[in-house]
């Protein structure tokens, strides 16, 4: 009975040890190596004509105003960690606060080009679950599918800051479907939220930050 109740007791010790590995796993996992304190980072997001972010883009803007059209230029900085995770990656976001929706589309450069690109990203769905103050930058669900027409700025090195970036709000058109809603002029520049986003190399989230109101 004796030798029956050690050998439980042995089986209920290693079942406890190796839950308690593997929360501390997961914890050191999703665990950035550095915090938003460490980036220092900043930034500006103002109201400009379009040749003023033509000559940001030296003339390779993506998109152009048209009628009732407003042209933003933001630009995001920070300060490059002292080691980071290979694979590590940030987003640059915009969020009307308003309608809780994305610019459709944004251009996005550095002096690494190459590590700056635009899009939707899947991972913003975790964002958004993690973090509430950011609802609207995940995918929503309309009519049974999952859809965003939103995009964000990601940046694949830690090195290329600062990043500028730029995007158009066009008048809202009410035929406009749900699923390609996305945020509309007219807007003021304090309607627009900026966020900086930390994603682990294995797409885990790290923390998120609000840079502007």
């Amino acid at each position: 009975m004796q030798r029956r109740s050690a050998a439980i007791v042995w089986v209920v010790v290693v079942v406890l040890v190796m839950a308690g590995g593997l929360t501390g796993w997961r914890w050191w996992h999703q665990r950035s190596p550095y915090g938003p304190e460490v980036l220092v980072a900043t930034a500006t997001l103002r109201l400009v004509d379009q040749a003023t972010a033509d000559a940001a883009f030296d003339g390779q803007q993506l998109e152009l105003s048209g009628d009732g059209a407003q042209v933003f230029l933001g630009q995001v900085a920070w300060t490059p960690p002292p080691q980071a995770k290979p694979g590590t990656m940030l987003m640059i976001v915009v969020l009307d606060k308003r309608s809780q929706l994305m610019p459709g589309l944004i251009s996005a450069t550095s002096d690494r080009p190459d590590r700056v690109g635009a899009g939707f990203d899947g991972v913003l769905n975790a964002v958004e679950q993690q973090h509430p103050w950011l609802y609207g930058i995940g995918a929503r669900e309309i009519n049974g599918g999952l859809h965003s027409a939103g995009s964000v700025v990601t940046v694949s090195s830690l090195d290329a800051t600062p990043v500028t970036f730029s995007f158009v709000l066009h008048p809202a058109r009410p035929e406009t479907p749900p699923e390609f809603a996305v945020a509309s002029a007219p807007a003021a520049v304090d309607d627009l939220m900026v966020a900086l986003i930390s994603v682990g190399p294995d797409r885990q989230v790290y923390w998120a930050q609000r840079l502007l109101h």
